[in-house]
């Protein structure tokens, strides 16, 4: 009853980890990085972009999709439903490679998300004293993104709920033939307790923390003022000409720019 179980966490836990989000923020916080190495060195803000960017490095380098990928394929698709019948389920060393990548993987997220916390803090806090202002006011918009869609989409979580299903699967296989693969570890029951922390509580404060430090910036609107009601309205409304003489013209080859000029 398990195996199917297995299955569909295995499938959601791999594509949440190999979503675009994780991809997207990691390509630009490189680019980030490469931009500004040879002028921030020593710089505090940079310094902690480095950690959260080797903590996602680390995170790709355990290929744990590729091991959950794996893990599927040895599951058998179709269920027996005989009370006697014989299964086809994963080996124990198979289980207990991915159950042990699985806890080196939430203990990657958990500190991954303390890093990106830490230098948000940090970057917010630098752009307060208006030091590095468009390089911090990049970094925190990089960095909420980055906690925002770990948190969103809930990839801690779910790594959490597969690994209690492995867990249960790892016990009944050893259960049935002992061939242990990974020798002086025991494995958690609880992975609450291996990790240490109540995840949502620490999200909650994580979360409090950036907010409060957010409202800290508001003098940054000095800097880019609002347009007045009635410049943005005669630039919608050329806008909107533009475009619909665009849609009539669509045979023109020539290529037209359909944008208004920034004053």
């Amino acid at each position: 009853r398990l195996l199917p179980m297995l299955r569909r966490r295995c499938d959601i836990a791999g594509k949440r980890l190999s979503g675009p989000g994780l991809a997207a923020e990691g390509r630009v916080l490189r680019a980030v990085l490469y931009v500004y190495h040879s002028r921030l060195l020593r710089h505090r803000p940079y310094l902690a972009l480095q950690q959260v960017e080797q903590c996602l490095k680390r995170l790709w380098k355990m290929s744990l999709v590729g091991c959950l990928e794996t893990l599927v394929g040895l599951i058998p698709k179709k269920n027996t439903s005989e009370a006697h019948a014989e299964c086809l389920v994963p080996s124990q060393p198979m289980l207990e490679t991915v159950a042990l990548k699985v806890l080196g993987g939430c203990k990657l997220i958990l500190r991954l998300l303390d890093c990106c916390c830490t230098a948000f803090l940090l970057s917010v806090k630098h752009l307060c004293s208006k030091e590095f202002i468009l390089l911090n006011t990049v970094a925190s918009g990089l960095l909420s993104r980055l906690w925002f869609v770990i948190q969103y989409r809930c990839v801690l979580q779910t790594l959490m709920s597969l690994y209690d299903v492995l867990s249960t699967t790892l016990r009944l296989v050893s259960e049935t033939q002992q061939t242990p693969y990974i020798k002086g570890f025991t494995f958690p029951s609880d992975i609450s307790d291996f990790l240490g922390v109540n995840v949502p509580s620490e999200a909650k404060k994580q979360k409090a923390k950036m907010l409060t430090m957010k409202k800290s910036t508001s003098w940054l609107k000095k800097l880019f003022p609002a347009m007045p009601d009635a410049v943005s309205k005669v630039g919608k409304k050329r806008s909107s000409e533009t475009c619909t003489s665009a849609m009539k013209n669509h045979s023109i080859p020539c290529p037209m720019d359909i944008g208004e000029t920034v004053l």
